[in-house]
């Protein structure tokens, strides 16, 4: 089997492939751009993918193909129904980054939520060694107990969160974006009661009709001025201006940011111009790819690759 993985630096350089030689020759590329990707899969038996698009022109380039793995849940990037249609299998992998997901959203909200940033730089600024009191109180936080939080997009991910945030002793209830999870141990609200009740807002929903553009700023005007905004399902479901707006106009307590709607996001990015820059928290799309979670994900790839050649 012929196996190329066409861009293999967004699992990092730092995570091992061995798992995928046992299945044929690997050929890997850190990045493939279009121009490449024809020559590159021509003779491939498997294409291995993370972002990299396969529409019809792409999947008949490749007259051997017989698999494609996806490196991530999604497959959007993929035409699945052309795919289908020559008889070429596509497995994704899910599951494997719960964890980080759910680590990375209380770490960006508590960060958010205790002013670390600031806390931090008042220290190392030198300004703390002036003090003439041991402490200093020019940013305040408040205890996450007793809080209501409020989940949108109960699946896997917003359950664990859903379960964490119950640990601290915060009160949880949730929005079901598909108007099908049914979770007893939390109240299921209506967007609209849950944007107005919450302190904090976690979002764990995928993108799609229903979700797109979810929270603009006739939302974001509902939520309370401490309201905090916590965003690690999709980029598009935050409508990205009208939350910089809202930052900058004070309507909520701030906001921490994993996903964009076009990533990398470019240098003129409305989250780049906010004025309130210690009221938002941004990342790179990174919350989902602990060392652990892309191992996993590696493993689970291979996985998959020996069902297939099993079947």
């Amino acid at each position: 089997m012929n196996i190329v993985f066409l861009d293999a630096d967004t699992v990092g350089k730092d995570i091992a492939l061995t798992p995928l030689e046992a299945y044929g020759a690997l050929k890997v590329f850190g990045t493939t751009l279009p121009s490449a990707l024809p020559g590159r899969i021509k003779n491939a038996d498997i294409i291995i993918t993370n972002k990299v698009v396969l529409r019809q022109p792409e999947i008949d380039a490749a007259a051997n193909l017989k698999l494609i793995c996806v490196t991530a849940t999604g497959v959007n990037n993929i035409d699945t129904a052309y795919a289908a249609k020559k008889g070429i299998a596509v497995k994704n992998v899910a599951g494997y980054s719960t964890e980080s997901v759910v680590q990375s959203t209380f770490a960006s909200l508590l960060a958010l939520m205790n002013n670390i940033p600031y806390f931090d730089y008042y220290v190392k600024s030198g300004a703390y060694s002036t003090s003439p009191i041991f402490t200093h109180f020019g940013h305040t936080f408040r205890e996450f107990a007793g809080k209501s939080f409020g989940v949108i997009g109960l699946g896997a991910i917003g359950k664990r969160v859903a379960g964490v945030a119950s640990a601290f002793g915060a009160n949880v209830s949730y929005y079901s974006t598909s108007g099908q999870n049914k979770y007893p141990d939390y109240p299921c609200l209506s967007l609209a009661e849950l944007l107005r009740q919450s302190d904090m807002v976690s979002i764990h929903a995928p993108l799609n009709e229903k979700t797109h553009n979810l929270i603009g700023y006739a939302a974001l005007q509902t939520m309370k001025p401490s309201a905090l905004l916590v965003n690690m399902g999709r980029g598009g479901i935050v409508n990205e201006a009208d939350l910089a707006k809202a930052i900058d106009n004070n309507l909520i307590g701030g906001a921490a940011i994993d996903v964009y709607e076009q990533e990398p996001i470019p240098d003129s990015h409305p989250y780049l111009c906010v004025k309130n820059k210690q009221k938002l928290i941004l990342t790179p799309h990174v919350a989902w790819g602990s060392v652990e979670a892309r191992t996993r994900v590696i493993a689970l790839t291979a996985k998959n690759i020996e069902n297939f050649i099993q079947t």
